[in-house]
C-alpha cells in the first residue's frame, strides 16, 4: 500500500476568528480528495475553535509544544493538554521556531519525543538556510536535525518529515523541483539506514516552502515528495487546489 498523501496548512501567526471561521467553513464545503490527508494549524488560540466546527476527516495541529507535562512554563502548552482538548497532531522544529527563538536540534528532539508519548502526531520540519546551502552543507544540516530525533525515538510511524529549506519560506522562491526531490530521496535513505527500510518505505516527506497552487502539481510528481506543508496559501483558496495536487 501506498504512502497517503498528506497536505498540512499552517496558519502561523495570522487570522482572527472571523476569517479562521470562514477558512473552516470553505474547508467543510469543498469537495476535497478523499486519499489525501489534510490538517491545519491554526494559532494556538483558535485550535478549539477549529476542533469544534472542522467536519470529520479534517484533523487539527498545534504550531508548538513543549516538553514538559506540565508545571511553571508561561505561555507553554503541553502534549497533554493538546490530547485532552482532542488535538491530535502538532508542528515541532519550524524554521521560525529554530531561528527566531533560537530552538536548537536537541530542543525539538525533545519536543518530539514528549508528544509522541503522550499520542500526539509530529510534523517534524527540518531544512537548511541559504547560506548553508550556498555552502553545500544542506545534507550535513538536515542530517543532524534528523539525528538529534532519532537518537530519543526509534518509531517513526507517528511522524511526518517536512523539508523546509528555509531560504523558500515566506520568499516567494522555490526549491526546484529537482532539489526538492533531491533532498527528499536524502532523506528517505537515511530513514533506510538510520531507523529500518520498514520506515523508508512508510514515512511520509512532504515539502514545504513557498508551494502554491502553480507548483504544487510539478512537486507533487516527484517520487520521494508525498505532499506538502503550506504556509501563506493555506489562509488563501489556493489551498483547496493544493489539497487536491495529487487527485
Amino acid at each position: 500500500m501506498g504512502r497517503q498523501f498528506f497536505v498540512g496548512g499552517n496558519f502561523k501567526m495570522n487570522g482572527t476568528i472571523k476569517s479562521t471561521t470562514e477558512i473552516i467553513q470553505s474547508l467543510n464545503d469543498a469537495s476535497l480528495d478523499l486519499k489525501t490527508e489534510v490538517v491545519i494549524a491554526p494559532p494556538s488560540i483558535f485550535l478549539l475553535l477549529a476542533r469544534e466546527h472542522l467536519r470529520k476527516g479534517i484533523e487539527v495541529a498545534a504550531q508548538n509544544v513543549f516538553d514538559k507535562s506540565n508545571g511553571a512554563f508561561t505561555g507553554e502548552i503541553s502534549a497533554e493538554q493538546l490530547k485532552d482538548s482532542g488535538i491530535s497532531w502538532t508542528l515541532a522544529g519550524h524554521s521560525e521556531r529554530r531561528v527566531i527563538l533560537r530552538e536548537d536540534d536537541s530542543f525539538v528532539a525533545s519536543k518530539t519525543k514528549t508528544a509522541l508519548e503522550a499520542g500526539l502526531k509530529v510534523i517534524l520540519c527540518v531544512g537548511e538556510t541559504l547560506e548553508q546551502r550556498e555552502s553545500n552543507r544542506t545534507i550535513e544540516v538536515v542530517e543532524s536535525q534528523l539525528n538529534a530525533v532519532s537518537e530519543r525515538t526509534n518509531d517513526w510511524t507517528n511522524i511526518v518529515i517536512a523539508y523546509e529549506p528555509v531560504w523558500a519560506i515566506g520568499t516567494g522562491k522555490v526549491a526546484s523541483t529537482e532539489q526538492a526531490q533531491e533532498v527528499h530521496a536524502f532523506i528517505r535513505k537515511w530513514l533506510s539506514s538510520t531507523i529500518s527500510k520498514e520506515a523508508s518505505a512508510d514515512t511520509r516527506i512532504i515539502y514545504g516552502g513557498s508551494v502554491n497552487d502553480k507548483n504544487c502539481k510539478d512537486l507533487a510528481k516527484q517520487e520521494d515528495i508525498d505532499g506538502f506543508l503550506v504556509g501563506g496559501a493555506s489562509l488563501k483558496p489556493a489551498f483547496i487546489d493544493i489539497i487536491n495536487s495529487n487527485a
